[in-house]
């Protein structure tokens, strides 16, 4: 029996972005999901992903610690039990990504993973943090991820997390295939410019690599006071031979839903061996990085 997962990505514009007061915006922006999760349940979906710290505008657009406050701890906040209710209400696997504090003066940008009965399974830690111009100061906010590259066994299939800036780095991708992945999630906030032209093109690369199923997520809208550009969008699956399967539009509030047959994978691995042809052993730079 074909095993199909139908999962949903959100992509979703501040409602409130032409002002700062942090916890209007905060409120309204986890009101708004709560309709779009409840959208993503009716259309039939099992997993579901929100986007890069999903209740807020990206405010690493500046270097302010009043943004400290919108951090919670995790499983134990707030936002974390909300969706674990409604991970259970609508049994449906959630992944949500927030800015987690873990102790006084120390945060990540975090994805927490919940299963369909409202369990809290882990979380995935951003490991790669930007800090460029214009406005992408994540030093400011988050330590490196310190969890490694977990996998999440659910009901629905086994699911991996990359966070934005994460994607442009393969040796997390790998890992997470060599861990088990069929299905990763890289929720993101991305404006148009340098990097855009790369969305299409990286994470079908690592679909290919590893063979698996990518849900890549950004939000849409630009945010005020800061401007930084145009959040573009343009969230897709891709299938493990990296053909994007469905995608979003660029300027609005959407849920992308699809069936992704996770039989498929084993389909591709029998016909691209990569995983058994690979040579860990004499990609020597990589063994010096790691002290082998």
């Amino acid at each position: 029996m074909p095993r199909i997962t139908r999962a949903a990505l959100i992509q979703c514009s501040n409602p409130l972005s032409d002002t700062t007061d942090l916890k209007k915006i905060k409120s309204a922006m986890i009101e708004k999901h709560v309709g779009l999760i409840k959208k993503a349940a009716e259309d039939g979906a099992k997993v579901c992903c929100l986007q890069e710290i999903f209740y807020g505008p990206y405010f690493c657009a500046e270097q302010q610690v009043k943004w400290y406050d919108t951090a919670e701890p995790i499983p134990d906040g707030p936002t974390i039990r909300l969706m674990q209710d409604l991970a259970k209400k609508h049994q449906m696997v959630m992944v949500v990504p927030i800015y987690e504090l873990d102790m006084t003066g120390v945060y990540y940008n975090t994805a927490a993973v919940i299963d369909e009965t409202g369990q809290y399974l882990g979380k995935y830690r951003k490991h790669h943090i930007p800090h460029c111009h214009p406005g992408f100061w994540e030093k400011f906010y988050f330590k490196p991820g310190n969890l490694g590259y977990p996998v999440f066994q659910t009901r629905f299939g086994k699911i991996g997390v990359y966070i934005c800036y994460d994607r442009h780095f393969p040796e997390g991708a790998r890992e997470l295939g060599l861990n088990g992945a069929e299905i990763v999630f890289n929720p993101s906030a991305t404006v148009a410019g340098l990097s855009e032209y790369l969305w299409k093109i990286e994470q079908p690369a690592h679909a290919v690599a590893n063979q698996y199923f990518v849900g890549a997520i950004n939000r849409v809208g630009t945010e005020a006071p800061w401007n930084i550009g145009e959040f573009y969008g343009q969230s897709y699956f891709c299938d493990p031979r990296g053909q994007i399967i469905k995608q979003a539009s660029r300027d609005k509030d959407e849920v992308v839903a699809a069936d992704l047959d996770l039989d498929k994978i084993q389909e591709v691995r029998n016909v691209w061996q990569f995983y058994r042809d690979r040579r860990p052993e004499s990609y020597t730079q990589t063994a010096k990085a790691i002290g082998v």
